[in-house]
C-alpha cells in the first residue's frame, strides 16, 4: 500500500506517545477520523470541541503529548480558548483541522463554517501555536509535519496542522528515522560563568531557599531536580502552577510558597531567605499571591528554559537542565548551609473525625480530601477557590495534581478529568469544582457516564462565585441553582449525592471508593462565603486596613 499524508501524520504521532485524541466530528474532518482511527489511535469523543482541547491538555501533562481532531472554522475557533491555555501554560497539544478541499479554496463560492478568507482561522492559530501549518501539498507536507511536531516537543506548546479533505489519501514518501528532538544546547562558557555566580552565592549565604516550578516537570527535570534538592540539603518550596515537581512527602519539601496565600510558615521560610534559588519558577501574579509576595531585599536567582538571572545579570543560551544538573554535582559533600524548618509531612495533622450532624466547612472539607488522596489519586482542581485551598493539600507523585494555576480558565477542570483518567487509568482523578465553574462545562460529566470512568467529582455548592465575591459583591456572581447531585441520573450513568454534615460527606467519599462504576457525584452544600484559609489569608492580605498600615 502506498504511505499517504494521513498515514505519514499519524505514525509520527504514534512516535511522540500519542495513543488517545479527542474531537468532535464534524464534515470536513471525517475522512482524516476514519484514518484515524482505523490506525489504533482512539478517538475520544467529547460534547464540544473546548471540553475537547480542555481533556486533551490534562493528557499532554501526563503523558507528555496531547491531540484534538476537530473540523475547520466552527470547530477550530471553538477550541482556542483551551489552546491557548496550553500555550499558556507551555502544554504540548497538537490541533488537526480538517478543511475544504484545495480545489473548493480557489472557488469564488462561500463555503460553510468559513469567516473571511480561507487562511483566517490559520492566522488567528499563528498567534496560540508555535507553528500554524496548512497541509495544502502532498510533496512538501512530511517535512511540514516533522518541523511543526519538533517545535510542539521541543518547546511544549501546541500547534495546528490543517489537513484539506483531499489531502488526506495523497501519496507521499514514507516516514524516515525520525532525528531525536533533543533538548537545547548551552553556551559552555556562559554556562560555566553563571554555575560558578550561582554557587559562590549559595555558598556564602545564611538562609538560601530553593523554589521549584513548572518547567522542571514540563522538561522532565524532576529526578535530577530532586538530586539537587537532596545534595544541598535546603529546604525546598514550589509554585501552585508548579505544584508536585517533587513529591511532598519528601523530608525536605516545605509546600506551596503563594505570597499571601501561603501558610505562614512557608511564607516566612521563602520571605526571610538571603538567597532564593528560583528554578524553572515563573514570576506571575497568581504565582506570588496577586502582587503580595515580598521578595525585595534578596539575592533573586531565576533559571527558566533558556536563561539564567541573577539580579540583573542575564546569561542567555543557558538551559534549566544543565543549570540543575550542573548545581546537583558541585553541591559539597556536606549540603549548605539552610534556615531551620519543617517539612510537609513533619507539620500534617490527624485525619479529622466526622461528627453526626455537623455542618460542613470548606477547612474541615479540604482536611478529609487530603486524608482521602494517596499514590492512586491525580488531584483536578478548578480555578477558583477549589485551586487555593488545594494548594495545602499534599501530593504523593509526579503529576498528582493539575489546574490551571496561570491561565485560569473556569470550565478547565471536569473535561480535565476525562483527559487525565484516560492518560492514566490506574490512577483515581478526584476533581475540586465550584458550582459556578461546573455549570461552564457541565455536559462532560456524560462523556464520563459513557465510558464508566470511576472519577470522584465534588461540587462546591456556594451559590455562585464566592472568589469573586471576595474581590468585588454584585449580582453578577449569582447562578441558577442546579440539583447537581442529579446529574447522573440525566445523564445515565455514574451515581449522585447531596452532603451537607461531616457525616455524609465521609459516607459518600467511602462510597466513592468502593464502587467503580461510573463517577461519583458529591454535591457539597457550603454556607455562601465559606471559603479555604488561602483565600480567607489573601482577602485579609488585600483587606484596606492592611493596605493603609504599609
Amino acid at each position: 500500500m502506498p504511505n499517504t499524508i494521513a498515514d505519514y501524520l499519524i505514525e509520527r504521532l504514534k512516535a511522540a506517545g500519542l495513543e488517545h485524541a479527542f474531537g468532535v466530528p464534524g464534515d470536513y474532518v471525517l475522512t482524516f477520523m476514519d484514518r484515524l482511527i482505523a490506525s489504533g489511535i482512539e478517538l475520544v469523543g467529547t460534547c464540544n470541541e473546548l471540553n475537547a482541547g480542555y481533556a486533551a491538555d490534562a493528557y499532554a501533562r501526563i503523558r507528555g503529548i496531547g491531540c484534538i481532531v476537530v473540523t475547520w472554522g466552527v470547530g477550530g475557533f471553538s477550541a482556542m480558548n483551551a489552546v491557548a491555555g496550553a500555550y499558556a501554560e507551555q502544554v504540548p497539544l497538537v490541533v488537526l483541522v480538517g478543511g475544504p478541499r484545495t480545489n473548493q479554496r480557489r472557488s469564488s463560492m462561500l463555503l460553510h463554517h468559513g469567516v473571511g478568507e480561507f487562511s483566517t482561522m490559520q492566522h488567528a492559530y499563528a498567534h496560540i501555536t508555535v507553528a500554524s501549518v496548512l497541509l495544502d501539498d502532498a510533496e512538501d507536507a512530511p517535512q511540514k509535519i516533522d518541523r511543526a511536531l519538533a517545535r510542539c516537543l521541543s518547546e511544549k506548546r501546541p500547534i495546528m496542522i490543517e489537513i484539506p479533505i483531499d489531502i488526506v489519501d495523497q501519496t507521499c514518501e514514507p516516514p524516515r528515522r525520525l532525528p531525536p528532538t533533543g533538548v537545547p544546547r548551552s553556551d559552555p562558557d556562559s554556562l560555566a560563568e553563571a554555575l560558578d555566580e550561582v554557587m559562590a552565592l549559595v555558598a556564602t549565604a545564611k538562609r538560601p531557599v530553593i523554589l521549584g516550578g513548572v518547567e522542571l516537570h514540563r522538561y522532565g527535570l524532576m529526578n535530577e531536580f530532586t538530586r539537587l534538592v537532596e545534595a544541598s540539603r535546603l529546604p525546598v518550596a514550589t509554585t501552585l502552577l508548579g505544584k508536585t515537581v517533587i513529591s511532598e512527602l519528601h523530608p525536605q519539601s516545605i509546600g506551596v510558597y503563594e505570597g499571601g496565600m501561603s501558610r505562614k510558615e512557608v511564607r516566612d521560610i521563602v520571605e526571610s531567605s538571603d538567597v532564593l534559588l528560583c528554578l524553572g519558577a515563573w514570576i506571575s501574579d497568581i504565582n506570588f499571591g496577586v502582587f503580595t509576595g515580598k521578595l525585595e531585599g534578596r539575592q533573586l536567582i531565576l533559571a527558566n528554559s533558556g536563561r539564567l538571572k541573577i539580579s540583573q545579570h542575564v546569561y542567555e543560551q543557558v538551559w534549566i537542565g544543565d543549570v540543575v544538573q550542573g548545581l546537583a554535582d558541585r553541591m559539597p559533600r556536606q549540603g549548605l548551609a539552610h534556615p531551620p524548618y519543617k517539612s510537609v509531612s513533619e507539620r500534617e495533622t490527624k485525619a479529622p473525625t466526622a461528627l453526626p450532624g455537623a455542618k460542613l466547612t470548606v477547612n474541615w472539607l479540604m482536611r478529609r480530601i487530603n486524608d482521602y488522596i494517596g499514590d492512586d489519586t491525580t488531584v483536578i482542581a478548578e480555578t477558583g477557590d477549589s485551586l487555593f485551598a488545594a494548594a495545602d493539600l499534599v501530593m504523593h507523585h509526579d503529576v498528582g495534581f493539575i489546574g490551571q494555576a496561570f491561565y485560569l480558565s473556569i470550565g478547565y477542570a471536569l473535561p480535565a478529568v476525562l483527559g487525565a483518567s484516560i492518560a492514566d487509568p490506574g490512577r483515581r482523578a478526584l476533581a475540586l469544582i465550584g458550582d459556578g465553574a461546573f455549570q461552564m462545562s457541565a455536559q462532560e460529566l456524560s462523556s464520563l457516564c459513557r465510558r464508566n470512568i470511576p472519577a470522584v467529582v465534588l461540587i462546591m455548592n456556594n451559590n455562585g462565585y464566592t472568589t469573586e465575591r471576595v474581590i468585588h459583591e454584585g449580582p453578577y456572581n449569582d447562578i441558577q441553582p442546579w440539583n447537581y447531585h442529579k446529574l447522573p441520573e440525566v445523564f445515565g450513568g455514574g451515581r449522585g449525592r447531596r452532603v451537607a454534615t461531616e457525616d455524609e460527606l465521609d459516607a459518600a467519599l467511602n462510597d466513592a471508593r468502593s464502587n467503580n462504576d461510573g463517577p461519583a457525584v458529591i454535591e457539597v452544600m457550603l454556607d455562601e462565603m465559606d471559603m479555604s484559609d488561602a483565600l480567607k489569608r489573601l482577602g485579609a492580605e488585600l483587606s484596606p486596613d492592611k493596605k493603609q498600615s504599609r
